[in-house]
């Protein structure tokens, strides 16, 4: 075996590949997972993402928003069933952390149940009352009453 002029394999370098009767072929999938890098910290990047994800703190109505609020409420408690759509902007609390997003909704009113707070769509939802920033729809047209 002669280093010095490139010659250190010329015995070995024209044998067939080794082919294992025992273990199957690795796919180059596999092979190339084992070079992936290592994750130390198991659910690291879950727990920065969620403490990087942004929440909205709750407005605190003011009184005469409120009293327009209260206002239309009662309007959709007695016509319910006679208002088309209205859109509905609530609050919905965050599960994980403080604070949550405001949602928009469209739909059409189901009932107001008094008793729990509730808004209940046709859909479905039930939205807290105490949650509700506004309510805007065709309110001019089933009363005299001005908004805003």
């Amino acid at each position: 075996m002669d280093d010095k002029n490139g010659q250190q394999y010329c015995d070995i370098i024209d044998l067939p590949h080794h082919v294992s009767e025992i273990h199957p072929h690795m796919s180059v999938y596999d092979r190339a997972a084992q070079f992936a890098p290592f994750a130390a910290l198991t659910g690291y990047e879950d727990a920065t993402a969620e403490t990087a994800r942004l929440t909205d703190q709750k407005v605190e109505l003011e009184e005469d928003k409120k009293e327009i609020l209260d206002a239309k409420i009662r309007i959709l408690q007695e016509c319910g069933e006679q208002m088309a759509e209205v859109t509905l902007v609530y609050f919905v609390r965050d599960e994980k952390k403080a604070g949550g997003t405001y949602e928009t909704m469209m739909d059409s009113v189901k009932r107001i149940d008094a008793y729990r707070r509730l808004i209940i769509t046709k859909d479905g939802h039930q939205i807290p009352i105490d949650d509700m920033i506004d309510i805007q729809g065709d309110f001019e047209s089933i009363t005299d009453i001005e908004y805003e």
